[in-house]
């Protein structure tokens, strides 16, 4: 079923989900010439207050995505902040969001354009996310016989709509193999990441993920999870290439991202994962990974912008 919400933050103003609309000739719809970013807010019962997770390391990362596909971002990091406040705020939420900053191009010549010669536009998208069933319960998933992008072709480390068929070929071909996630490895055969998030395994008490040179995205959630189970939990984090037949033996395993915050993984190809259920150290990581984004670590708390908090100061002032 397809997402919709009450407004859309498009090119400067609110507008109405169905009348938020762009030309079918731009670039962005023909060729999937885009760049963005997808945030959680997270909210708090405790406060009745919804929380921006790491929103500015968030725009950091789309200006980087931008700068490599020569598109400049038609606002700032304040106005980007702002519309995205502004928004969420329209619709109303108070529970957990899914937002989507994008910036996009719009009508060119065959791809030949330079960026003097093609407008940039931005929108952003919120919706109502509830933490999903998997992310409790744990995920079936297969090494997909299609391979991550290559950062000499068509970079991963650039969140692009149009790098995203590639998730797409490799999700279908598992959820029709009666998988549910697939796990892509790289050119060279070494575990990259799943479709829209990274990986991580436990070997021996030792966290294990493979490092941004392995054809992944610069994931925000993998470097903050390295630093809060590092930090917090005493682990061990070891940034290195796995390869495949690791997968099989490990004693747990998750993927984690905006997205699919932590989910577990129970099973690689019919392979169990441990005990085949979501382990003792991936429930503290998710533990303290929730009590972080929700507002409950207060050492942790300038990595939050509030949401409604911020609305009822800019009122009383």
């Amino acid at each position: 079923m397809a997402k919709s919400a009450p407004f859309v933050w498009l090119d400067g103003k609110l507008v109405p989900w169905e009348q938020a609309t762009m030309h079918v000739a731009t670039e962005c719809v023909l060729r999937g010439e885009n760049v963005f970013e997808g945030i959680r807010a997270y909210w708090s019962e405790a406060e009745q207050e919804l929380f921006l997770f790491k929103h500015a390391e968030h725009i950091a990362r789309l200006r980087q995505g931008a700068k490599i596909m020569r598109m400049t971002i038609p606002y700032t990091d304040a106005q980007i902040e702002a519309a995205s406040l502004e928004l969420i705020r329209a619709c109303g939420y108070r529970g957990q969001v899914h937002y989507r900053p994008v910036a996009y191009f719009d009508m060119g010549n065959l791809t030949d354009y330079l960026p003097s010669e093609i407008r940039t536009g931005m929108f952003i998208l919120a919706f109502s996310t509830p933490t999903t069933k998997q992310v409790h319960e744990g995920v079936t998933t297969c090494v997909s016989t299609w391979r991550r992008n290559s950062d000499l072709a068509s970079p991963s480390r650039v969140k692009s709509g149009a790098n995203y068929h590639n998730s797409r070929l490799a999700y279908i071909e598992a959820r029709l193999n009666g998988f549910q996630i697939p796990i892509l490895l790289n050119a060279a055969g070494k575990v990259a990441e799943g479709p829209g998030a990274c990986f991580m395994m436990v070997r021996n008490g030792k966290i294990i993920t493979p490092p941004v040179t392995a054809d992944i995205l610069e994931s925000i959630t993998r470097e903050t999870l390295i630093g809060l189970v590092q930090a917090e939990l005493g682990l061990e984090v070891i940034e290195r290439e796995i390869d495949r037949t690791e997968l099989y033996i490990c004693d747990e395993a998750f993927f984690c991202g905006s997205g699919h915050e932590i989910t577990p993984i129970n099973s690689v190809d019919h392979y169990p994962v441990g005990e085949g259920k979501p382990g003792a150290i991936t429930r503290r990581i998710q533990k303290l990974y929730f009590d972080v984004v929700c507002g409950a670590v207060p050492k942790y708390r300038h990595w939050l912008t509030p949401v409604w908090g911020g609305a009822s100061r800019a009122a009383a002032e």
